[in-house]
């Protein structure tokens, strides 16, 4: 059996806040063959784009990093910054979830494509162009020749988006990692642009790692799904599996407090009463104890290990076979 495309084992991140050192991620473990697609979502501040600069390499100057990031079995912990400047954009890509941010107002996104194909594979400047006009065209930015020449603050959210796609997928990288990619974009433009890197993602046999908050995009996008908060995995399986199950009560809250089609005008929707607690506020038991309606004592004195729900589904919850349930809606 050939070995995983990514291998990440007992990945624990602290960071220096104001107040002191906070624990990011708290041994995150999980495993991304070549053509499968992984989601990883949660609300704001639960660790998921810190899991992404992790894999980029890009943690905040001060970070403290344990356990393994294994790409194809190379160990990536530890790497100097010039080796890591070899994999990003060559063999890891990144689409990020802020494309005004991610790209640069100065330059055309005819450069700004280019400048991968340059940099990592030695192309003159006129084959780099014409490679990336045919990467415009295969992510569908219309006017594509016209466009190259145009900086980003002349093309919609929707095409500035395409074009930071182009941009990660300029070398031909094994793993794509996706950090909200559909933020801001009304409803059609999010599904063009998920089905586009969904179709991307199988034409190259990539590894994809989806970020987000929207349960209805991981939901059609990915086979297997993460759920995090305060910085650890609570809940992980086969994307179908876990939204038949929802065995983790965080999992059940966040479905729960979905928007749906069909509730009677005025009608208020369910949320999760609380907030995400600060990397220095982070309970000592399990991370989601104070805002769950069926926490007990146990529940405050450790944190929870990985529980069997079914095959390839696991769970941190003391309670994991009291609590899942068949979906509501």
């Amino acid at each position: 059996m050939s070995a995983p495309l990514l291998s990440v084992a007992d990945l624990c991140v602290t960071l220096q806040t104001a107040r002191g050192p906070g624990q990011a991620l708290r041994n995150v473990s999980f495993e991304l063959a070549r053509g499968e697609t992984v989601g990883l979502i949660g609300e704001s501040g639960c660790g998921k784009s810190i899991t992404a600069l992790a894999l980029m390499g890009l943690l905040p100057e001060g970070a403290r990093v344990s356990g393994s990031i294994r790409l194809e079995g190379r160990e990536l912990l530890g790497l100097p910054e010039r080796e890591w400047c070899g994999l990003r954009g060559r063999r890891i890509g990144m689409v990020f979830q802020e494309p005004m941010t991610a790209l640069n107002p100065l330059h055309t996104v005819g450069h700004q494509i280019a400048e991968p194909l340059r940099l990592h594979l030695g192309l003159p400047v006129a084959e780099a162009r014409r490679r990336a006009l045919q990467l415009l065209e295969r992510v569908r930015v219309p006017q594509a020749a016209r466009r190259l020449d145009a900086y980003p603050h002349q093309l919609s959210g929707g095409q500035r988006q395409r074009v930071v796609i182009a941009i990660a997928l300029a070398c031909g990288p094994d793993l794509l990692i996706a950090d909200e990619p559909t933020t801001a974009l009304d409803a059609t433009v999010q599904r063009e642009v998920l089905d586009l890197i969904r179709e991307l993602v199988a034409e190259r046999g990539m590894g994809l790692l989806l970020i987000s908050h929207n349960l209805a995009v991981v939901a059609r996008a990915v086979r297997q799904l993460m759920v995090m908060y305060g910085g650890i995995v609570a809940e992980a399986g086969p994307t179908q599996r876990v939204f038949e199950r929802l065995a983790h009560p965080y999992t059940r809250a966040l479905f729960k407090s979905r928007p749906r089609l069909g509730l009677p005008r005025g009608a208020r929707l369910a949320t999760i009463p609380g907030r995400v607690p600060e990397l220095v506020d982070l309970p000592g038991g399990c991370p989601f104890a104070d805002r769950c309606e069926r926490v007990i004592g146990e529940c405050r004195t450790a944190l929870p290990p990985p529980t069997a729900v079914a095959v390839a589904h696991l769970a941190r919850c003391i309670r994991v076979h009291g609590v899942g349930e068949a979906r509501d809606g």
